[in-house]
């Protein structure tokens, strides 16, 4: 609707300063000529709305021109901030409506507010997808994240297995995997990523650093995740199943199914995609007889290894039990 459009202009306007015709019409998804419209109609209602002219010029509000949003504290906003996972907001179809509330709100908020939310986002990032969650205690993340906003180099006591290494890092940002918090930080030249529940002692210094123009937190945490993937170990497996088993082994974690073709008798042959040789016995161990390792021979190998010393364990019964049944049947 025409008036919800100019509502937009206006916000946008609000929170971003100066924007041409072309960045309107891209953020609405309109033309030019429609935004050209909007601005006449906004100018004829008394909003006190110019255009600068020349190749760096664009549309502005009259200075000062804002409302505020009254009883709002800066960390009431930055919890809605930082509870909205974009990529849950998008699986419910409701992102393009979050961001119109999120414009409303900083249009609506004090300078000092829209400062902290920017930075927020900026230097905190929140991925929601995950590995297993776990509880840590994270003493020192306050004294992290202070560091982190305040852009002010951090020295850190380390835990890496048994050792403990003293770092001095510059803070870039925080990133929440679930109810895991990871610090990311520069040292010596290289971005590195640090698990905040391993930091021993946090101190913040007094000695601030340069913040990198060209960084950005949620793609370098992106790139991370992809990158550590690929990196994980891989182990290629041919099993014959049945279409229970099929849809079972599709809900596995850390496995991955890359091909499946039909085998007769209402069996199938799947190409499975394994961590390792371990964590392929153990899988095919939890399936009893229902699944055949068809390759390669040295899973196979190890399975009926693993299986007969299970039969091992509970030989005595096995005999029992079958003499029991002869006596029977006798």
């Amino acid at each position: 609707m025409k008036a919800d459009r100019m509502l937009s202009i206006l916000l946008h306007l609000q929170n971003e300063g100066k924007l041409s015709s072309k960045e309107l019409a891209e953020k609405l998804e309109v033309s030019e000529r429609t935004i050209a419209r909007d601005m006449d109609a906004l100018s004829m209602s008394g909003v006190p709305v110019y255009a600068e002219r020349g190749s760096l010029g664009g549309w502005r509000l009259s200075e000062g021109y804002r409302t505020n949003l009254t009883g709002m504290k800066a960390e009431e906003f930055i919890s809605l901030i930082i509870s909205a996972h974009p990529g849950l907001l998008v699986d419910l179809g409701i992102k393009k409506h979050f961001d119109a509330a999120f414009h409303k709100l900083i249009a609506a908020s004090p300078a000092s507010i829209k400062e902290t939310a920017e930075l927020i986002q900026q230097k905190i990032h929140i991925d929601g997808a995950g590995w297993k969650a776990a509880n840590e205690t994270c003493s020192h993340l306050t004294t992290v994240q202070a560091a982190v906003l305040a852009e002010n180099k951090l020295c850190i006591h380390y835990k890496s297995g048994q050792d403990i290494s003293i770092r001095t890092v510059y803070p870039l940002g925080l990133v929440a995997k679930r109810s895991v918090w990871y610090l990311v930080a520069e040292r010596e030249g290289e971005i590195r990523t640090y698990r905040v529940s391993r930091i021993a002692e946090a101190q913040l210094l007094d000695e601030s650093f340069a913040y990198p123009n060209d960084f950005n937190l949620s793609q370098y945490w992106e790139q991370s995740i992809s990158q550590f993937q690929q990196s994980l170990p891989r182990y290629m497996a041919e099993l014959k199943v049945n279409e229970q088993l099929l849809e079972r082994l599709e809900k596995e974690r850390y496995i991955t199914i890359k091909q499946i073709s039909a085998a007769g008798d209402s069996k199938f042959t799947a190409t499975i995609q394994f961590a390792t040789l371990e964590h392929a016995c153990e899988i095919v161990l939890s399936l009893g007889s229902h699944a055949e390792v068809i390759a390669p021979a040295e899973l196979r190998s190890k399975v009926a290894i693993e299986a007969t010393a299970i039969v091992n364990v509970y030989q005595s019964e096995i005999k029992y039990n079958i003499e029991k049944v002869c006596s029977d049947e006798c």
